[in-house]
């Protein structure tokens, strides 16, 4: 039987389910993600797929005879899961989790993953974009020049920082930190990095010298974020640890906004405690034109999409893809963040029924 595209809660009883958040449409209908390709569920002969109604939460309501979720942005609470306990899997694009309450996904049976392998390079690629962009005051050579020869003659005022010598800093050495260090290699710079679960092998062969947090932060000339947010991490960075970091520092964060306390920032950047930062998520998101931060000259701040490329849309759907296929066959998935769903018995019945469905 072929595949169709589904809408709402039409059901077709003898096909599983796959359900995908409504964000992944744009209003008009079509793709928001033009390279997220569902091709290979959407052709299977024993999947339907169906996309969700737009909204800040999912429902339980919406995900009823569900076997598989596909999430963007919407949140997952304790409220969201269907009475009838089909639903089997949430495949969460990206690899930010704090939408989603993970205790009450477990406790209902259901396994989370996430799709690091496809925000791995674009997410390192943009730390180094705002490193470059700040270190060589990209944005002050820009308005300069629109100024015409005024402005190119003072070219010699805005000399940046050169990276050759200069020590990077992380907190935080998993997926996207590993792969900062990888790319920033060929730069020159001296490696260090804070993360008390990282693998001692992993940092030797990236050559980053592991210390702790308050040492990170005060020596680093450019410090990136690549910590996920949770409630031990939330304004880590804090007035008191933004005033360990030299006043010819950069603060880099493209992981969550709220890992730093922006009004400390703020004041810290406006002060010139620290020389600038590169931020491609706040606090509160979207931020209104009102914020203080936008006053000042000596930070780059992007939507929480710099990231954004074809390639991580194709990246991460082709993980999440995976992840569906694998489960809906009776196969364990790759990126699980609640690992203590293998031993869920209630998960395990689910998984085993797939994998009997398959004929596995």
């Amino acid at each position: 039987m072929s595949t169709r595209l589904w809408k709402g809660r039409a059901l077709v009883p003898d096909k599983l389910k796959v359900a995908m958040s409504g964000d992944f449409l744009n209003p008009d209908g079509s793709p928001a993600y033009p390279e997220f390709d569902v091709g290979l569920i959407r052709s299977h002969p024993d999947i339907a797929l169906r996309y969700l109604d737009n909204g800040p939460e999912i429902l339980s309501r919406q995900i009823e005879d569900t076997d598989a979720l596909i999430l963007s942005d919407p949140s997952v609470n304790a409220d969201s899961f269907s009475s009838d306990g089909r639903l089997a899997l949430i495949a969460r694009f990206g690899v930010g989790y704090e939408k989603v309450d993970v205790e009450a996904c477990t406790r209902n049976g259901v396994a989370l993953v996430i799709t690091p392998d496809g925000v791995r390079r674009p997410v390192a690629v943009s730390i180094l974009t705002l490193i470059l962009a700040l270190t060589g005051r990209l944005l002050d050579k820009v308005r300069i020049c629109r100024e015409g020869p005024t402005g190119w003659a003072r070219a010699a005022e805005f000399h940046g920082v050169g990276l050759v010598g200069k020590t990077l800093g992380s907190i935080g050495l998993g997926n996207i930190g590993a792969e900062m260090f990888r790319l920033a290699a060929p730069l020159g710079m001296k490696a260090i990095a804070h993360d008390p679960v990282t693998n001692p092998a992993l940092a030797k062969d990236l050559g980053v010298k592991l210390v702790d947090l308050e040492t990170v932060i005060a020596e680093s000339d450019i410090l990136a974020i690549n910590c996920p947010l949770n409630p031990a991490t939330r304004h880590l960075l804090n007035r008191e640890r933004l005033a360990l970091m030299k006043n010819t520092a950069f603060l880099i964060n493209t992981a969550r906004g709220a890992i730093v306390d922006q009004k400390a920032l703020t004041e810290a950047l406006k002060a010139r405690r620290i020389a600038g930062a590169g931020l491609d998520v706040l606090e509160v998101e979207p931020a209104g034109q009102s914020d203080p931060i936008f006053a000042l000259d000596n930070v780059v701040i992007t939507p929480h999409a710099l990231c954004w490329t074809d390639q991580l849309s194709s990246g991460c759907a082709e993980a999440a893809v995976k992840a569906v296929l694998h489960v809906l066959s009776g196969k364990e998935p790759r990126g699980l963040v609640n690992t203590e769903i293998l031993g869920n018995a209630a998960w395990r019945r689910k998984l085993d029924a797939f994998a009997s469905r398959a004929g596995g």
